[in-house]
C-alpha cells in the first residue's frame, strides 16, 4: 500500500509539472508575438496626415483635422496616460520657397515630441510640392511621403503671400481646445483597419529616400521637442527593430513573414483579421446567382417590357365592371319611386294656394 500511494504521488506530480512547464512555453510565444508585430509607428499614418493636409482649409483646421475625436487620425499615447496625445502644429521655419510644419505630441508640462515634419515647397515654375517626413527616432531613417494632390488646396497660395505670418499653436499640456475629447487608444492591429477609411484614395502617396528639402533644420536638434526619445533612448527606432533602417522595410519583413506563415491571398488576410477581431465584412453578401446579361441593347429591352402588361390588365377590366353595373342600377330605381313622389307635392300646393 506505501508504495502505491508514492507510485500514485509521483504520477501527480509529474503531470502537475508538465502542465506548468507547458503554460510556462505558450505565455512565451504569446509575448514574443506581441512584440514582434507591435511597432510605435503603427499609431500614426502618415498617409492619412498627408491626405487630410491637402483637405485642410488652413494650419488651424489641419490641428482640428488631426485631433478630431470623431475620424481619430492618432492612436498616439507616449506618455502611458491611457488617452490618445493631443497633437499640435508649429511652424519651425519659414523661408522664400520653402515652409516647414512640426506635427508635435503633447505628453507632459513643457514636454513635447516631435513625431514628423511636413516641408512644403515652391518650385520653379511656382507651384507648391508637398512631403511629409517622419521623425528618425519614430519611424527610422530617410521614411519620406510625397502626396500628389489633382487639385492643390487653396490654402498653399497663403505661404507665399508677403502678408502671411507664421502659425503656432496656441495649445499646450492642460490647455487644450473644447473640441478635443481624449480617447482611449485601439490595439494597432485596429488603428491600422480604422484609419485607412481616412485616407483620400483620389490622391497618390509616393515613398522615396530622398528628401525634397535639405536645407531644413532638424527639429530633434531642440531637446524640448524630443522629450520622448531623450527620456526612453531604448524606444528609438533603431533599436526597437535592429537590422532594419525605416518602416517602409519593417512593412516589407512583415509582408514576407506573413507569406511564410501561410497568409499569400486577401482570403488568408480577411481570415488572419477575423481571428484578430477586425470586421472585414462589407455589408452586403453574394446570393450565388449567375448574372446573365440581355441579349439585345437596351432600346430594344424596355418597350418589349411596358406595353405587353399595362394595355393588357387596364382596358380588360375597367370598361367590362363600370358600364354594366350604372345602367342596370340607375334607371330600374328612380322612374319607381321618386319621380312619381316629386309630382305629386306640386298639386298638393296648388290646392293650398287656390283655398286661400
Amino acid at each position: 500500500m506505501i508504495q502505491l500511494n508514492n507510485t500514485f504521488r509521483l504520477k501527480t506530480l509529474f503531470v502537475f509539472m508538465f502542465f506548468i512547464a507547458i503554460n510556462l512555453i505558450s505565455a512565451q510565444d504569446v509575448t514574443t508575438i506581441q512584440s514582434n508585430n507591435e511597432d510605435i509607428s503603427d499609431n500614426l499614418d502618415l498617409e492619412a496626415v498627408a491626405s487630410i493636409f491637402g483637405e485642410s482649409k488652413d494650419l488651424e483646421d489641419f490641428e482640428k483635422r488631426l485631433n478630431d475625436p470623431k475620424t481619430q487620425i492618432s492612436n498616439l499615447d507616449l506618455n502611458n496616460d491611457g488617452e490618445v496625445d493631443y497633437l499640435r502644429i508649429m511652424e519651425t521655419g519659414t523661408d522664400k520657397n520653402v515652409h516647414t510644419i512640426s506635427i508635435q505630441a503633447v505628453i507632459g508640462k513643457d514636454q513635447f515630441q516631435e513625431v514628423a515634419t511636413i516641408d512644403v515647397e515652391k518650385d520653379s515654375k511656382g507651384s507648391s510640392q508637398v512631403q511629409v517626413v517622419g521623425n528618425v527616432d519614430m519611424y527610422g531613417s530617410n521614411y519620406y511621403v510625397t502626396p500628389h494632390y489633382p487639385v492643390v488646396p487653396v490654402f498653399f497660395t497663403f505661404f507665399w503671400m508677403a502678408t502671411y505670418r507664421p502659425f503656432y499653436s496656441p495649445w499646450h499640456w492642460g490647455y487644450h481646445p473644447p473640441y478635443f475629447r481624449p480617447w482611449h487608444p485601439y490595439p494597432s492591429y485596429r488603428y491600422r483597419s480604422n484609419v485607412h477609411v481616412h485616407v483620400n484614395v483620389h490622391n497618390s502617396y509616393n515613398r522615396t529616400n530622398v528628401r525634397m528639402n535639405n536645407n531644413t533644420v532638424n527639429i530633434n536638434s531642440n531637446n524640448k521637442n524630443n522629450s520622448y526619445f531623450k527620456n526612453n533612448p531604448d524606444k528609438k527606432f533603431d533599436k526597437r527593430n535592429s537590422g532594419v533602417s525605416n518602416r517602409s522595410e519593417l512593412n516589407k519583413n512583415r509582408k514576407t513573414s506573413a507569406s511564410k506563415k501561410g497568409i499569400n491571398n486577401k482570403a488568408d488576410l480577411n481570415k488572419a483579421a477575423k481571428n484578430k477581431g477586425i470586421n472585414t465584412d462589407k455589408g452586403y453578401k453574394s446570393s450565388g446567382r449567375q448574372v446573365t446579361k440581355p441579349s439585345g441593347n437596351k432600346p430594344a429591352t424596355k418597350p418589349s417590357t411596358k406595353p405587353t402588361t399595362r394595355p393588357s390588365t387596364k382596358p380588360a377590366t375597367r370598361p367590362s365592371t363600370r358600364p354594366s353595373t350604372k345602367p342596370s342600377t340607375r334607371p330600374s330605381s328612380r322612374p319607381s319611386y321618386s319621380r312619381p313622389s316629386s309630382r305629386q307635392a306640386p298639386s298638393r300646393s296648388s290646392h293650398r294656394r287656390t283655398r286661400h
